[in-house]
């Protein structure tokens, strides 16, 4: 339980913009009182000339229950001589004008189902956590491990009979054995903050301290939480500090006057989206959203950040010329910086569209502090190509490579994420052009891709069985599709694919070095075929990647290799269990001697149409070969210029 009343210090590091557990301030709390469990109250509302609370416990009849304003910035304050877990609360706020309105507790961890409104006296305490291996694990996770991110929106990925939605209790059993069975290691949620409009998809939150209730209360939300890292699984949200939503009951205009929003309108109206964008300038909101980040690792155990509309925040949603703003500059600065004091392993990410610099660089050389910065140019490029016609795409094969100019710039996420299949954009597998078998082996190709090109990984829901659909936010999935045989051997590709990136340390432990990757022939655009080097710490450790995005296939096509070795194909997208053709490498290449594409040493190989390669060095000991494990995949999974088959 928290003290019965505010301390000055508190009170001093709240307006100083430090007070980095404001939520232990603010909000309805339990409070011991002579033996006796009461109920403390606590509001920052500067402008306000008069505040009472109204609820459930007085049937919504405030007479009597008026705050007391503790200071001149503007807190208020009253304790209810009993224990009032459970019921609904607002405050009553009479504004400097005499204007009354009621208002939902902006610190309130728990709050009523919609589209009713009220804040619910809710106490945190009771869950025992299970997951302290789960936590040793994580301080042993660095940049040079892998990250498959399974990108989910709650509401939307599978609905009971009749529409109704899983409680976050329900869904742990629903959802966890089906993201650990195809391979990713973590969950990203789109905002789960309390949010009126369920088509906001929790963009547009009202309460940033409350798990929306329409899955469950939040010990129902630590339960999901605390099974999925028993299960090896990280959870991400999707986290919003740029803007808010605008209802009434809201944090909007809170006490009459702008208070968390900007003063002048030009830039506290996001007319984009609709919302009021944060004032970042003000200590008071800046206390209130690094508190927020505390809270959601304290309380709930959150493992990272998605930082939603980045761009957004660094520049000046409401001018004309796209400039800075400083204040929200030294706010990232100082979040990230907050955040990793307090727990070095979470994770800050940014979803940032623009090329502001040094967004992944330490706060404290004048970046910005993020761990890692979603790559939004490789996605619209790589989409847009794949979008085009093969014939098209001799034209944009720079779509394709552009990405390695500044790959090492920043510390990458290449996300294939929700944006891209809403609002008129199809499905990824339905942007793909061609017949029916051909969308699906340039899905196929393209999730290679993805997993070969420096960068951790994210995929939306869906997208891992080649959803047709675009996203429909109002109904689940179409989990029908599994019974169709393409979605299967999709399904099943992905699976493998994820395996695959996740077992081969050339593919993730160097994504952040140059050293890492290595083009082998990056202009054969008349052909559409890419061939490049991964590589891993150790020298031996490396794979040759060939990517044809041409629906033609060649037989003995000629490839520069670094080491005079044979070569075993461990992955190829083209075989006919994933729905392909079947042309693959079924047996050990050879390496031979005489420069090739600026290697020593060069091998000839099948490369698949639409397809992807992946070869791997077989490794010798005493005359046996080593990577046994290799060769069985490749039976399970098979794949210069060469021969057009």
């Amino acid at each position: 339980m928290v003290q019965g009343f505010p301390t000055d210090y508190e009170i001093h590091l709240f307006h100083e913009g430090n007070l980095n557990e404001a939520y232990n301030l603010f909000g309805s709390h339990l409070v011991e009182n002579g033996g006796t469990v009461h109920t403390r109250f606590c509001v920052w509302a500067p402008h306000a000339r008069k505040i009472r609370l109204t609820g459930s416990f007085n049937s919504w009849d405030p007479e009597g229950y008026d705050l007391t304003r503790i200071n001149n910035e503007g807190i208020w304050f009253i304790t209810v001589p009993f224990n009032a877990t459970g019921a609904l609360y607002k405050y009553e706020i009479e504004s400097e004008d005499g204007k009354t309105f009621l208002k939902a507790d902006p610190y309130a961890c728990y709050a009523e189902l919609r589209p009713n409104t009220a804040s619910i006296v809710h106490s945190l305490d009771g869950y025992v956590w299970q997951d302290r291996h789960w936590q040793r694990k994580k301080k042993s996770e660095t940049s040079s491990s892998p990250i498959a991110i399974y990108e989910l929106h709650f509401g939307s990925w599978k609905l009971k009979k009749d529409g109704i939605l899983y409680s976050y209790r329900e869904m742990a059993d629903e959802i966890i054995p089906y993201v650990k069975e195809r391979g990713f290691n973590f969950i990203e949620i789109l905002p789960l903050i309390e949010h009126p409009f369920d088509l906001s998809w929790g963009y547009q939150g009202t309460g940033y301290f409350a798990p929306t209730s329409r899955y469950g209360t939040p010990q129902d939300f630590m339960y999901f939480i605390d099974r999925c890292h028993q299960s090896g699984i990280g959870v991400i949200l999707d986290w919003v500090p740029g803007h808010f939503c605008k209802d009434a009951h809201g944090l909007y205009m809170f006490d009459g006057k702008p208070l968390y929003e900007y003063r002048d309108q030009q830039h506290r109206e996001n007319l984009v989206w609709g919302t009021a964008n944060f004032d970042l300038g003000k200590t008071e909101v800046q206390s209130f959203l690094i508190s927020n980040a505390r809270y959601w690792i304290e309380h709930f155990h959150i493992d990272g950040f998605r930082v939603d509309a980045v761009a957004n925040i660094i520049f000046w949603p409401g001018g004309d010329g796209g400039y800075e703003n400083p204040y929200a500059i030294s706010f990232l600065q100082k979040l990230n910086e907050t955040v990793k004091q307090y727990n070095p392993n979470f994770l800050m990410m940014a979803e940032d569209s623009t090329d502001w610099p040094n967004v992944t660089s330490r706060a404290g050389y004048g970046g910005l502090g993020f761990d890692y910065k979603w790559n939004m140019g490789w996605m619209n490029d790589v989409l847009t190509y794949m979008e085009a016609p093969p014939d098209l795409r001799s034209s944009l094969h720079h779509k394709l490579t552009f990405s390695l100019m500044y790959a090492f710039s920043e510390n990458f996420i290449l996300p294939l994420s929700h944006d891209e299949v809403v609002h008129g954009k199809k499905s990824l597998l339905d942007k793909m052009p061609g017949q029916y078998e051909e969308k699906f082996s340039q899905l196929r190709l393209l999730y290679g891709y993805m997993m070969a090109h420096p960068g951790k990984k994210l995929l939306f829901m869906g997208g891992e069985f080649g959803q047709f659909a675009e996203w429909k936010d109002k109904e689940q999935l179409d989990w029908n599709l599994l019974e169709y045989g393409m979605h299967q051997k999709m399904d099943a590709y992905t699976k493998e694919l994820l395996f695959f990136y996740k077992r081969s340390k050339a593919l993730y432990e160097l994504d952040n070095d140059p050293s890492g990757f290595q083009w082998i022939d990056v202009h054969n655009n008349q052909q559409s075929v890419l061939s490049f080097i991964r590589r891993g710490k150790k020298e031996e450790d490396f794979l040759v990647i060939v990517c044809n995005f041409r629906n033609h296939a060649y037989s003995d096509y000629k490839i520069g290799v670094p080491q005079k070795r044979e070569y075993r194909e461990v992955l190829n997208s083209d075989r006919a269990d994933f729905g392909g053709s079947g042309h693959v490498n079924k047996k050990v290449i050879k390496s031979h001697e005489g420069v090739y594409h600026g290697n020593p040493f060069y091998i000839t190989m099948n490369v698949p149409p639409y397809g992807i390669s992946i070869l791997r060095p077989v490794q010798k000991r005493k005359g046996q070969e080593q990577n046994g494990k290799d060769k069985m995949r490749s039976n399970v999974i098979g794949g210069g210029k060469g021969k057009q088959a």
